[in-house]
């Protein structure tokens, strides 16, 4: 098996950037045509999507392979459709199988924007539009480079799988977890849509609650007859950012993520302006850096809050966890992705890319969670927030997607085209 970076000839990598740049008028076209249709999660309804691409890969003669999920399934999670797509791209026998991990879900548009999110306008080098950073993108990053290789005249061996999923907003349980968790995939290697020009190695993971504070609603000119839920409630919220303010001293090891958070994001409760809450609701985000263990996390959450309202009459307290998403740990292996990476960003770009974590959780997790060395690299900025991912006026800069197109390409060489014999 072949997978020591830069082991193609150089000119194979030269004729592998020339043909994406030949060709990028249609991938900036492809990502504009992605665009177009609206995936935004919620509500989730994401199988149009999912067909709009299928069609594409097909009316290039690919095979591809629709993966629902059962509708039940689906509305119980919280959306209204899923397809899961797998384009297998196989080659000869005995090299590695390579997945390629986008996902098209978006969070919706929001107010704000100057270009029309669904648009894909090109605008002085930058393309707008919801998800032309996180990920649709690297859709198109994916499959241009799979197309550049395939087309270079090579001898190829292994495969590569285009895994295009559809839930990452909501946790990816449904995307990449459930394909993998219906064995209908099983790669050696796994590369997930990232967000900027780093290749990232490890994220955190994220612990979310819901906590239903109980009392007993009364009128406001006599409370005293009703248990106030809101009061119990801001105990609850003290103690929440009292134990957030200890959380700088709990530092990751890891360049790129610096220590673990906790928020409260949502806070609902209460009936009327003169009537005393009978309950309230508080959703929690605890994000864990990769050297904590969320069961140990989970059990203090949980000791904290019940201490918080210890003694208090009529007062109920019931935490509910609504995700557990481990964080994404280096495996073996994936130094041999790093390095391909690293090899051909320098060459691109014309500068050192870093290789670092992040302190964001992804769908990348789930490849790790199942023994294959992951990393996440695509189209993208020296930062999330350049990009304004998840803001208006969403997105990616034409140079980077031709960049990492041509990255991703050198590396797809660099494990698939077998190595020379040596004389």
């Amino acid at each position: 098996m072949n997978t020591s970076p830069s082991s193609a000839p150089r000119a194979l990598h030269a004729a592998l950037h020339a043909w994406v740049d030949a060709h990028f008028d249609a991938q900036v076209a492809l990502l504009q045509r992605l665009i177009a249709v609206p995936t935004d999660t919620p509500p989730g309804d994401n199988a149009p999507h999912a067909e709009a691409v299928a069609a594409i890969l097909e009316g290039w003669g690919w095979d591809v392979e629709r993966h629902p999920v059962p509708d039940e399934e689906t509305q119980a999670y919280g959306m209204r459709s899923i397809t899961n797509l797998i384009a297998r791209r196989r080659y000869g026998a005995g090299g590695p199988v390579l997945a390629l991990n986008a996902h098209g879900d978006v969070v919706p548009p929001g107010e704000g924007w100057t270009h029309d999110p669904y648009g894909g306008a090109v605008v002085d080098g930058r393309l707008y539009g919801r998800a032309s950073a996180v990920s649709k993108s690297d859709f198109t990053t994916y499959l241009q480079a799979v197309r550049a290789l395939e087309t270079c005249g090579a001898s190829l061996e292994g495969s590569v799988e285009l895994h295009f999923t559809h839930d990452e907003e909501f946790s990816g349980l449904k995307g990449p977890g459930w394909l993998l968790a219906h064995g209908l995939t099983k790669p050696d290697y796994a590369i997930c849509a990232s967000f900027s020009h780093a290749v990232v190695t490890a994220h955190n993971g994220c612990l979310q609650f819901e906590i239903t504070v109980q009392g007993k609603a009364t009128h406001g000119s006599a409370p005293r007859t009703g248990h106030d839920a809101l009061r119990a409630a801001s105990r609850i919220l003290d103690e929440i950012y009292r134990q957030a303010d200890r959380l700088d001293g709990i530092v990751s090891r890891i360049e790129g993520i610096t220590h673990s958070t906790m928020i409260v994001g949502r806070i609902e409760g209460g009936t009327h302006i003169n009537v005393v809450p009978g309950r309230v609701v508080l959703k929690l985000d605890r994000r864990l850096i990769p050297e904590e263990d969320p069961e140990r996390v989970e059990a203090g959450v949980r000791a904290f809050i019940g201490a918080a309202v210890a003694g208090s009459p009529g007062i109920t307290v019931a935490v509910r966890r609504l995700l557990l998403a481990r964080a994404l740990r280096p495996l073996p292996g994936h130094e041999r992705l790093v390095a391909s990476l690293r090899t051909h960003a320098r060459a691109v770009f014309g500068e050192d890319i870093p290789a670092l974590g992040t302190p964001l959780y992804a769908d990348a997790r789930l490849y790790a969670e199942h023994g294959v060395p992951t990393v996440m690299y695509g189209a993208g900025p020296r930062t999330v927030l350049e990009s304004r991912a998840k803001q208006a006026d969403e997105h990616v800069m034409l140079d980077d997607l031709r960049g990492a197109t041509q990255v991703m390409a050198s590396l797809l060489a660099d494990f698939l085209v077998p190595a020379a014999p040596e004389s």
